[in-house]
């Protein structure tokens, strides 16, 4: 069993603020070639971490230790939401009301989007696609929940929101209806968790990240969708654990 005093010092170790920007407004960055991730630390000089970061996401989720982590306190109520295509993934911007508490802290649900492949591996397997939803506390700090998909049948809530996918950059339609971001989550919320970084520059370090055990569903026709719109698979490479642990 994992010790509870040192579950306690994860708090210390997000307390740092972290960026409140999930992507680069300004530097170009891409996923291959010159703007690719091997170069994103030289891009610009707030890139750094991407290049000289030690807690960097995402990981090959392995090794695990049993911390008995609390249940996760989520109260995601459905909205208006617009769909964006912003080049790097397809975004959800959501509305505000919905939060995750974590480490008695309430985190708020800012947006949620897709990365095809998945980045976060789960013992070594890889998914055809992977969910964000990115939270910040009043003070900017992030927790990322990620929610893995494994090709079976169509995902119905999934296709709700593909149907109005952008398919140029830029591009943003408002959602009819109200949006429902829990749809997209598993019945069982038992999860991992790791100390970790954006997976898009700056990379900013400091990211509570856990990571729901349960894939959903994802058809084929789906996970080629992402990548077809995008032009481009959108997922960085597997970053060192190095001294880091995953608990469960």
């Amino acid at each position: 069993m994992y010790p509870r005093f040192i579950l306690s010092c994860f708090a210390g170790l997000f307390a740092f603020a972290a960026s409140s920007a999930w992507a680069s407004e300004g530097t170009e960055w891409g996923y291959s070639g010159d703007l690719g991730p091997d170069n994103w630390g030289t891009l610009d000089p707030a890139f750094s971490a991407c290049g000289t970061g030690v807690n960097q996401s995402p990981v090959d989720l392995a090794g695990f230790v049993d911390g008995e982590l609390p249940p996760l306190e989520l109260d995601y109520s459905a909205g208006s939401a617009e769909i964006v295509n912003n080049g790097h993934s397809i975004q959800v911007n959501y509305p505000s009301g919905s939060t995750l508490t974590v480490d008695g802290t309430s985190f708020t649900l800012q947006q949620f989007h897709f990365h095809t492949p998945s980045e976060n591996h789960l013992a070594g397997r890889s998914f055809p696609m992977e969910a964000h939803f990115v939270h910040a506390d009043a003070a900017g700090n992030l927790a990322v929940l990620a929610v893995m998909f494994e090709q079976r049948a169509t995902n119905i809530p999934l296709d709700s929101l593909w149907k109005f996918m952008p398919r140029n950059v830029g591009g943003k339609t408002a959602l009819p209806g109200s949006t429902d971001a829990s749809s997209l989550l598993p019945p069982s919320l038992d999860y991992f968790r790791y100390n970790g970084s954006l997976t898009t520059p700056p990379c900013s370090e400091g990211v509570r990240w856990l990571v729901l055990k349960t894939p959903v569903s994802i058809s084929s026709v789906q996970a080629e969708k992402l990548a077809e719109v995008l032009g481009h698979s959108n997922n960085r490479p597997i970053q060192p654990l190095n001294a880091r642990i995953v608990v469960e």
